[in-house]
């Protein structure tokens, strides 16, 4: 009898171990608030946001609206704009989709006050979470790596210089908190696997971005300043700056 008791006992320990082990790895992997998707707001809604201006060196193929505010329609050069017939947006053979500025007529004032509002909204949100699962990952360099979900911390500069991955699943999110700059080689190709998403993924970017000729990109860039994209670069997301965005003969995808 004592027996009994004490192979119960022993199963009841294992059993209650297993379930604190599943239950801990459970927290680590899935609740962490600071892997909590970032909301983007109004800003969402286009595919490159700028305050300052976005300028491309034909042919950029963009798909996706593009806008800037506070600065008005000047500031998109290169795109040949076309005039709509009620003046709120302008259109360009370059952007499937519409460009709008902050001196097109009402209610475009309006809307690009929002999204830039909405844009420095997400930007602090995501450049201020806490609950850090890597710093300084590969002290920087990110190159040659597999990066699985989490909110990653980087105190200086992030550069790519080989090729590089995203793996995880469709409802994972990845954080990069960049103090410094983000850059990219040519020709280096950021992808994905594993089911994982371009709209899942943000960088997070207090110094100038630059993307390399030839070169691939995935992801919601949150600039604080500038974003650079040299000849024949792509990306697979969002770009939204709170400076300027150069596109040269650049794809610019928003994510589904």
């Amino acid at each position: 009898m004592a027996r009994a008791s004490s192979t119960t006992a022993t199963i009841g320990f294992v059993l209650l171990a297993l379930v604190a082990t599943a239950t801990a790895g459970r927290t680590l992997s899935d609740n962490n608030p600071g892997r909590n998707s970032i909301n983007l707001g109004t800003a969402a809604d286009f595919a490159v946001l700028a305050k300052s201006g976005v300028s491309t060196v034909p042919q950029s193929i963009i798909t996706g609206d593009v806008g800037v505010s506070p600065i008005g329609q000047a500031a998109l050069t290169g795109f040949a704009l076309k005039l709509n017939s009620d003046s709120v947006f302008t259109e360009s053979d370059q952007v499937d989709g519409k460009l709008y500025a902050a001196d097109n007529a009402s209610p475009t004032p309006v809307k690009m006050t929002a999204a830039i509002g909405d844009m420095e909204i997400a930007y602090s949100d995501a450049a201020g979470r806490l609950d850090v699962d890597f710093t300084e990952y590969g002290s920087g360099e990110l190159g040659g790596k597999t990066l699985v979900p989490g909110l990653y911390k980087f105190a200086t500069d992030v550069a790519i210089f080989t090729d590089c991955t995203i793996s995880g699943s469709a409802t994972d999110t990845w954080i990069f908190q960049i103090a410094g700059k983000l850059s990219t080689a040519a020709n280096v190709r950021v992808t994905l696997a594993g089911g994982a998403l371009a709209k899942n993924i943000v960088w997070v970017v207090a110094g100038a971005s630059t993307f390399g000729a030839g070169s691939h990109f995935e992801g919601i860039l949150l600039g604080a300043t500038s974003a650079d994209f040299i000849t024949g670069s792509s990306i697979n997301g969002r770009v939204l700056v709170q400076t300027a965005v150069t596109l040269q003969s650049t794809t610019v995808t928003s994510p589904a």
